[in-house]
């Protein structure tokens, strides 16, 4: 997915999860790497890092803090 596409659909999976559970996010747009931890730090959640690339698209991983 480009971007916003990605940050959009985080916002509605993350209450999906329960607290303290992990959300990959895909995103083949390289803008991802940045807008997915400021969206963290703005939303309260924790920013967990890059995962495993699926189908050669980078990966990230969000915790959801509450």
């Amino acid at each position: 997915m480009r971007c916003p596409l990605p940050i959009i659909e985080l916002a509605r999976r993350i209450g999906d999860v329960a607290v303290g559970e992990v959300v990959t996010v895909l995103a083949d747009d390289p803008a991802a790497a940045s807008d997915v931890p400021a969206w963290c730090r703005m939303r309260g959640h924790e920013y967990a890092g890059t995962g495993e690339d699926v189908g050669g698209a980078p990966s990230y991983l969000v915790r959801r803090r509450h």
